[in-house]
């Protein structure tokens, strides 16, 4: 477990490369909201692993640049983006939404542009993987479930309580962990043609 002061690129490079040294060899997908060029910081430490930006932050990004009122359509435009069949499919549905809203809201369009590529990793894998890949649910859903348990503390004395508190917190939620992850079997079975050279059974 790690503790920094703030999510910059220096104490992500930390993380991964102390993970590499605790025998950590390689990293199939990572999901990340790209802050601080945690993106690249991966590349730089598991050059192989394939790194999708999570589509809801790229979501509410844009949306950040949407007034109100046109929120709503404007998200439901979004979905044809992400919704799409395939990488190609989705491109098209990109340029719908620059004709329909790039003349009102061009810095909205303008980070889906520039985050492309890691946007649309998702879509060179099956269905059952992709749904896992772009959403943050899994960990969302840890992550409020610690805070769950840290809440009642105002200040905790030192990096170890914080860890101390988030590990008890972490062994109570594991306690329910009881339900496999939907379709598993069929999606290990999809993993391995695609890393079969890289995954250990």
């Amino acid at each position: 477990m790690w503790v920094g002061k703030s999510e910059s690129s220096s104490f992500w490079m930390g993380v991964l490369t102390d993970l590499k040294a605790r025998g950590v060899q390689d990293i199939l997908i990572t999901c990340t909201d790209n802050l601080n060029g945690f993106t690249d910081t991966i590349r730089t430490v598991f050059p192989q692993s394939s790194t999708q930006i999570y589509v809801v932050h790229q979501i509410r990004n844009s949306c950040k640049y949407v007034v109100y009122k046109d929120k709503k359509e404007f998200a439901t435009d979004m979905k044809n983006i992400y919704n799409a069949p395939n990488k190609e499919v989705a491109a098209t549905e990109l340029d719908n939404l620059e004709k329909k809203w790039g003349g009102k809201y061009p810095y909205a369009i303008l980070s889906w542009r520039n985050n492309w590529d890691d946007l649309t990793v998702f879509f060179q894998f099956p269905l059952e993987i992709r749904k896992i890949i772009y959403t943050t649910n899994l960990i969302e859903n840890l992550n409020w479930k610690i805070r769950k348990y840290t809440k009642s503390k105002l200040s905790f004395p030192s990096d170890d309580a914080v860890k101390k508190t988030v590990y008890l917190s972490l062994m109570e939620i594991e306690k329910k962990w009881t339900q496999p992850i939907h379709n598993w079997g069929l999606i290990m079975n999809q993993f391995i043609p695609i890393f079969e050279n890289r995954i250990q059974i």
